[in-house]
């Protein structure tokens, strides 16, 4: 049977008696409906899962009582960090999401030329807060104990000014000569994804001066919430956890 599992960002140990945080305990209680006794499974992001049971339900919270902590991952080996630019309306909600599901390490938002939706100031952390959010919610439903960091919203060029970490960097192009499936297989990947439109020629000229490689994924064009989840399942089958063992 699978357990309902919930992510707390406190420090966990087994043996421990927590209040749920907020939003964990109101849908643990109001959406689930878990009694008191109900085994559910915690993880604080920081490796591994514990066993755990809802000790008591009152009015304003509810106490969970830990047990055995396993060392249990289902991380990926491929390291990919997926640079997405800002997409409108609920897409990014989506791509996040999914991306977390097949396996992706961390997720850059950047505001490119073509991105429809601005952000700035105090509405784009409290965005990156909800970015955030879908992460951890996607690793409690497809069982990661590891969540991926959502780093603080940027413009595309500040990003590309940045140094390189020794990664190979890539980004989509119909019409590139080499295709993804071309490339050799490798142990980390940054994905620069563009937004509804695709990448200003300027931002392609400034990602390629600073080792980004288009490759090919098929001769169509992809929208925006499609090439991100596309590129990360070809490069699970070719180079990560697809493969099988």
């Amino acid at each position: 049977m699978n357990l309902p599992r919930f992510y707390c960002r406190e420090a966990l140990a087994p043996g421990a008696h927590i209040d749920l945080p907020e939003p964990v305990a109101r849908h643990a209680v109001r959406v689930l409906r878990l009694p008191p006794g109900a085994a559910v499974v915690l993880f604080d992001g920081r490796g591994g899962e514990y066993e755990a049971r809802i000790e008591r339900i009152e009015k304003d919270r509810v106490v969970a009582a830990l047990g055995a902590w396993s060392d249990v991952e289902r991380e990926s080996p491929l390291d990919v960090t997926l640079i997405q630019a800002v997409q409108a309306g609920e897409k990014m909600d989506f791509t996040i999401q999914k991306a977390v599901e097949l396996g992706v390490s961390a997720i850059v938002p950047v505001d490119s030329r073509r991105s429809v939706t601005r952000l700035s100031g105090e509405r784009a952390g409290r965005r990156v807060a909800h970015w955030q959010g879908v992460a951890a919610a996607a690793c409690e439903q497809c069982g990661r104990n590891q969540v991926p960091q959502v780093a603080p919203l940027e413009k595309l060029e500040s990003w590309l000014a940045r140094p390189a970490d020794g990664m190979l960097r890539l980004m989509l192009a119909p019409d590139a000569e080499y295709a993804l499936a071309d490339l050799p297989p490798v142990g980390k990947v940054q994905m620069l994804i563009g937004a509804e439109g695709g990448l200003d020629p300027q931002e392609v000229v400034a990602a390629q001066q600073v080792g980004f490689q288009p490759v090919r994924l098929g001769p169509r064009v992809l929208r925006t919430e499609t090439a991100a989840l596309a590129a990360l399942a070809a490069m699970q089958a070719l180079w990560g956890d697809f493969r099988g063992r």
